[in-house]
C-alpha cells in the first residue's frame, strides 16, 4: 500500500511539476518578434533538429499508414505537396520562393530534385544561419531574414510560390496572402499547406475545446487559427489571384506525425541525451502540447489544409 500510495503522489509531483514549467514557459504570441525568439531557441538547442531532421513540418503517410519513417513521411510530404499543386510542371531554373523555411529541408528538396532557384525566408536568423550551414556549395538555394508580411520582393519576382506551416504564425492571414500573391507572376504556381481550426463561426466550440485552443496558441506562439474555408476565399478574392483555389484536408495522411514525433525521443534517445540533460526537461516539456494537438487533428476541431492556385 505505501509503495501504491508513494507511486501516485510520485505522479502527480511528477504532472505538478510539468505544468508549472509548461505555465511558465508558455510561448504566447505578442509580436513577430517572439515568433522569432522561439525559432531561434528551438534552432539553437539543435533538439527538434537531432529528432526530426532537416524538416520541422509533418509527415505524409499514404492512406494513414503509420509503418514509414518519420523523416521519410517528412520527405514524401515536399514530394506530395510538389505533385499536388502542379510546381512539378515549370522547368529547371524557375524561381521559387520559400516561405517559412525553416532550416532549409524544403528548399534544398525543390533545388536538388527538381532544378529550381530557390530563395528561403523566415523571421529567424539563427534558422537562416542553420539553412546555410546545412546548403552544399553549389546548390541553387539561398536563405534570408524576412518578415512574410513585408516581402522585399518586387511584384512577379517568382514562378512559384511555396510555404509549409507558416501561415498559423501570422497575425494577418490577409497581408499574409497578398504579398505572397503580389510577389508571384501572372500564372505562376501557388502551394501552401497550414494548421487550420474547423470553421468556429458554424461550429463554435465547446468549454474543452477552447482550453485545448487557447493551448495550441500560447505553447507554440500562434496568434490566431482561421479555417480552410476562410483562408480559400482570402485566397480567392485576391486581385493577384486567378481566383480558382483548390484546397483540401489532408489530416488522414499527416495525423501519424504527432505520435510518431514523441516515438523518435524512444528511438533515439541518444540525440536527446547528447545535448545535456536539460534536453530531457526541453523534451519532456513539449510532449503535452503535441497530444493535443493529436487530439485537435484527430477529433477535426483541427485541420491540415492545403491549397493550390495560379498568379
Amino acid at each position: 500500500m505505501f509503495k501504491l500510495l508513494f507511486s501516485f503522489f510520485l505522479i502527480v509531483f511528477f504532472f505538478l511539476v510539468l505544468s508549472i514549467i509548461w505555465r511558465n514557459n508558455a510561448r504566447k504570441y505578442i509580436s513577430s518578434s517572439t515568433v522569432a525568439s522561439a525559432y531561434d531557441a528551438w534552432t539553437q538547442d539543435k533538439l527538434l533538429e537531432r529528432l526530426w531532421g532537416e524538416h520541422i513540418h509533418l509527415g505524409f503517410y499514404p492512406s494513414g499508414k503509420k509503418n514509414i519513417d518519420f523523416r521519410k513521411a517528412k520527405v514524401q510530404f515536399v514530394h506530395e505537396l510538389v505533385k499536388w499543386s502542379g510546381l512539378d510542371k515549370l522547368p529547371q531554373g524557375s524561381r521559387i520562393l520559400d516561405v517559412g523555411c525553416g532550416i532549409g529541408g524544403s528548399s534544398r528538396i525543390l533545388a536538388k530534385y527538381y532544378g529550381f532557384n530557390v530563395t528561403g525566408i523566415t523571421i529567424s536568423p539563427s534558422q537562416v544561419k542553420r539553412a546555410r550551414e546545412l546548403t552544399p556549395h553549389g546548390l541553387n538555394c539561398n536563405f534570408q531574414v524576412m518578415d512574410a508580411l513585408d516581402l522585399k520582393f518586387e511584384d512577379g519576382s517568382f514562378d512559384a510560390v511555396w510555404s509549409v506551416e507558416a501561415g498559423a504564425h501570422m497575425k494577418d492571414k490577409t497581408r499574409f496572402a497578398d504579398e505572397m500573391l503580389r510577389i508571384l507572376r501572372p500564372g505562376g504556381y501557388f502551394a501552401l499547406a497550414d494548421w487550420n481550426s474547423r470553421d468556429l463561426g458554424s461550429n463554435p466550440p465547446s468549454f474543452f475545446e477552447k482550453l485545448v485552443l487557447k493551448q495550441l496558441l500560447e505553447q507554440w506562439v500562434h496568434p490566431n487559427f482561421i479555417s480552410i474555408n476562410e483562408f480559400s476565399n482570402i485566397l480567392k478574392t485576391n486581385e493577384n489571384s486567378s481566383g480558382r483555389v483548390i484546397s483540401e484536408n489532408w489530416n488522414s495522411y499527416t495525423n501519424p506525425s504527432w505520435y510518431d514525433s514523441i516515438i523518435e525521443g524512444i528511438r533515439r534517445p541518444l540525440e536527446i541525451l547528447s545535448l545535456g540533460p536539460f534536453a530531457i526537461v526541453k523534451s519532456v516539456r513539449e510532449i503535452p502540447t503535441i497530444l493535443l494537438m493529436n487530439w485537435a487533428f484527430r477529433k477535426g476541431l483541427m485541420e491540415f489544409g492545403v491549397y493550390k492556385c495560379r498568379g
